[in-house]
């Protein structure tokens, strides 16, 4: 499994300075939680940064600005107590980090054997409401996960929203490489640079050809020999020779070289541009692959629209693919999944073979691409679309990966059929209302709730087909 990368997290606790003075042996206990929740989190898959409790709006205000100044993606607040809300709701309206309150307390029961103490450790419940409403008066954005972090599917849900807020801030700043110019024509991702970030975040940065295609000649024998090493560990590769693996490897060494120079979350490459007179010898599908397999999103044919989702998606929850609808199966209720040569190895069922691809757009060498069948099972199909103005709304379906197994008249393409959970008529019908591009990601697994809430989280609607 590609393992997304950690999100993250400011953890901003509250109490109420009052407590300090009549009660200070307080404290120490209700610290003591703190930690406690921090740990089940960073247990959970976060990278938690804890603020030192914070009681009135000099703590909160120094607390927000170290916590921005590491770079958390999001916070999260636990009220250790009750704690007045005009202390910290106006910097919290102002912050632009996603917000979770945590509403949450050191005990899962308050019965009839509670005593007065138990009630001073657990009673944040209110805090959680004062701070709520005046957040929701301010016109501040917040989600509110509440229980007790032992019962199941409360630290998922905290989680789940910062995974959320993660792929919304990584799409947000994320650079995304561009080989080749886009593929002329095609209107559904067509986006100028500086409208895509201005409105989603993302800088397109251009790959230039004629340099990469010197550091692809320039790539050394012992660089290729460790590539072909680490391949052969990795794929089977019986079905290629040396002579033949060997441009795609140059070419890929060298463009994984040039992305992360320029630090790219995703990049797009059109394989129109790979032609002899480029100088490039061959089209790096292999190394597409690959790049998605080490958590960079990508797409074809120039589109940095669905590869910067893609790469935000993938480093937030792993597991992710570039993919297009090809041909529908009506009577079998099932869509042909697959593109020229790109598809995340990561996502196979079994060992990928390596081979050669009989290429006839250009007169470069025949590229190498990874074959595989795709994890049965359930998926996500996620689509970026542009709507009307400058707005974007985000497309989610949940689909079946059937199992069907490689098809020999498809020995050079990837491919998969899915089955959505309508008919085939239905969903294409919705799809296309919807206006969704004819590039999309593929997550694996039931992530439809989590593309909704990246889309509230983007302010953004989600369209669920």
């Amino acid at each position: 499994m590609n393992r997304p990368l950690a999100p993250k997290v400011g953890l901003l606790p509250l109490y109420l300075k009052l407590y300090d003075e009549v009660v200070p042996e307080l404290r120490p206990k209700l610290e003591a939680f703190l930690g406690e929740v921090a740990g089940m989190l960073t247990a959970s898959g976060l990278d938690v940064v804890a603020a030192p409790v914070c009681r009135e709006r000099p703590e909160f205000a120094e607390a927000l600005a170290a916590l921005t100044a590491v770079g958390v993606e999001a916070l999260v607040t636990l009220h250790l107590s009750y704690s007045p809300s005009l202390e910290s709701a106006a910097l919290l309206a102002e912050c632009s980090l996603p917000l979770i309150l945590f509403d949450t307390t050191p005990s899962p029961t308050f019965d009839s054997s509670a005593t007065r103490q138990t009630m001073l450790e657990n009673h944040g419940i209110h805090g959680v409401q004062d701070l709520a409403s005046v957040l929701r008066r301010l016109g501040k954005p917040y989600h509110v996960v509440a229980g007790h972090p032992s019962r199941g599917g409360v630290l998922d849900e905290v989680v789940g929203l910062c995974r959320a807020a993660s792929a919304a801030s990584r799409l947000r700043r994320m650079k995304v490489g561009l080989v080749g110019a886009p593929f002329k024509g095609m209107g559904d991702f067509a986006i100028d640079a500086e409208r895509l970030a201005k409105r989603v975040g993302p800088t397109v940065v251009q790959i230039d050809l004629t340099d990469l295609a010197k550091r692809a000649a320039a790539v050394s024998a012992e660089e290729v020999d460790a590539e072909a090493a680490a391949d052969g560990e990795r794929f089977d590769c019986s079905a290629v020779t040396r002579q033949v693996l060997e441009p795609s490897l140059r070419l890929g060494l060298a463009l994984r070289q040039m992305l992360d120079e320029v630090d790219a979350g995703a990049f797009s490459m059109n394989f129109q541009a790979c032609t002899a007179e480029s100088g490039l010898p061959t089209v790096p599908f292999l190394e597409c692959s690959k790049a998605m397999a080490r958590g960079l999103g990508y797409a074809g044919e120039g589109d940095v629209l669905t590869a910067s989702v893609n790469g935000a998606l993938g480093a937030a929850y792993g597991d992710t693919t570039f993919t297009e609808m090809f041909c529908p199966d009506w009577r079998g209720d099932t869509l042909f999944m697959s593109h020229m040569g790109e598809c995340n190895p990561e996502l196979a069922s079994q060992q990928p073979k390596l081979v050669e691809k009989d290429y006839q757009f250009s007169d470069v060498a025949n590229p190498v691409i990874a074959l595989f069948p795709l994890k049965p099972g359930p998926a996500t199909l996620v689509n970026l679309t542009q709507d009307p103005g400058d707005a974007f709304s985000l497309i989610a379906s949940l689909v079946e990966v059937v199992d069907t197994g490689l098809v020999d008249a498809f020995c050079d393409v990837p491919h998969f059929w899915i089955r959505p959970a309508k008919s085939v008529r239905q969903f294409l019908a919705d799809y296309s209302r919807a206006g969704g591009t004819h590039h999309l990601g593929l997550m694996l697994g039931n992530r439809v709730a989590a593309v909704r809430t990246l889309a509230e989280m983007l302010g953004a609607p989600c369209v669920e087909v």
